[in-house]
């Protein structure tokens, strides 16, 4: 085991999939495959999903929430918990709802080949930005 040596940070750094854990009405877990994207600067993890996702309903209701990473062999995990904000969704595409979808975009994937197609999708899709500020990461390597 390389307990010493692994960061957790890191793996959810090159990580573009995981599970998203918030809460139910009724206190049980929701899980949710996600494409996170995690601005270690920042310290923030996004999440770009649909408006009607039980995930949004879910953190309307109670911001907290985990995210799960793994490698591809399944031997380091790391786990990041926090406090979600949901933006959008946005009407206008030149609204700040979409505006964050753009910003999120560029630092995650960099530049579109069409950014007013990718608007009018944000809108058409009724895509809303969620926004985990971690407060806590954790994780191991059990290889």
């Amino acid at each position: 085991m390389t307990a010493t040596s692994f960061n957790p940070r890191a793996l959810l750094v090159k990580s573009r999939l995981g599970v998203l854990a918030t809460i139910k009405a009724d206190g049980r877990p929701q899980l949710s495959p996600v494409q996170p994207f995690y601005d270690e600067n920042a310290g923030v993890i996004h999440v770009s999903t649909s408006a009607g996702a039980a995930k949004v309903a879910n953190l309307r209701r109670d911001p907290r929430a985990t995210l799960e990473v793994t490698s591809s062999d399944g031997m380091q995990w790391a786990t990041a918990e926090g406090m979600a904000t949901l933006t959008g969704p946005g009407t206008d595409p030149h609204g700040p709802e979409v505006e964050a979808l753009v910003d999120y975009f560029r630092v995650a994937a960099g530049e579109h080949p069409d950014w007013e197609e990718y608007r009018a999708v944000m809108v058409s899709e009724r895509r809303v930005l969620i926004t985990m500020t971690v407060d806590h990461v954790y994780g191991a390597d059990i290889s």
